[in-house]
């Protein structure tokens, strides 16, 4: 058996080991870990639980997430009639543009009219009144279908993209493009146009995919399965009366067109 550390030497070694680092002992005595059993034990069993004791609740499921354009989907689709999509959007719950507008502006004219114009969102009239082209471009509107023989109140039908009206004017969003379209395309099919016209650059890019009024306005295409034709919305017109020449001849093709039919 080893002799125990004189004095000097035990000092030392205490001496080195506080130059390594070392601030505290971990136990009061020496421990033999050569004389520890080889394997831990066990933690004690759980205690089994009193039947006297109220059972915790489960944890409420997780509500599952829900996507709005598929919402939309199945709202719209679920629709027959004209009033029965006005109901239907009046309770769509998924577009945050509901939450800042006064009214929802669902449509104004003759259901059932040979055409049908899209505007692109509600304005501060509109939002007011909750009818679409109300406020100066609305009567702009108006005269200009006055001129070939058209008016809202016999011959004419008239939605918007959006039934509701975007903070400040603001263009309409994708997201909330995409998420209307579904309503839209219902509305086209309960109205049943026998033609489209596409007032402004976001009706375009709805009903189309494709922006740039200045190159597409006047050229008839097909959507929806119907004639489309792009125009110069009233609004743009109201900025820029210059460009009246153009939606002059835009009127003359829908007329024409209505004619042939």
């Amino acid at each position: 058996m080893e002799s125990a550390l004189d004095p000097h030497t035990a000092l030392a070694l205490l001496q080195w080991q506080v130059e390594l680092g070392v601030t505290e002992t971990i136990l009061d005595a020496p421990l033999d870990r050569y004389a520890l059993p080889e394997t831990a034990p066990r933690p004690p069993a759980q205690a089994a639980a009193d039947p006297r004791r109220p059972a915790m609740p489960a944890p409420p499921p997780k509500a599952p997430e829900v996507d709005p354009a598929q919402e939309a989907v199945r709202a719209a689709r679920a629709v027959g009639s004209l009033d029965a999509l006005r109901t239907a959007l009046a309770e769509f719950e998924h577009c945050e543009l509901k939450r800042g507008a006064r009214n929802l502006v669902f449509a104004d004219g003759v259901p059932g009219a040979r055409v049908m114009i899209i505007g692109e969102a509600p304005g501060r009239d509109e939002d007011r009144e909750g009818r679409p082209f109300v406020g100066r471009a609305g009567q702009l509107l108006d005269r200009m279908l006055a001129a070939i023989g058209l008016s809202r109140s016999e011959s004419v039908y008239i939605t918007n993209v959006l039934p509701w009206r975007p903070p400040q004017n603001r263009d309409p969003l994708p997201v909330e493009i995409g998420m209307m379209k579904p309503f839209l395309e219902r509305h086209v099919a309960l109205a049943k146009p026998e033609v489209l016209v596409l007032m402004g650059n976001i009706s375009c890019e709805t009903v189309l995919g494709r922006r740039g009024i200045t190159r597409l306005r006047g050229q008839w295409t097909q959507a929806m399965g119907l004639p489309v034709l792009p125009m110069f919305h009233p609004a743009y017109l109201l900025r820029q009366p210059q460009m009246k020449r153009q939606a002059w001849a835009d009127l003359l093709e829908l007329q024409a067109k209505l004619r042939e039919s």
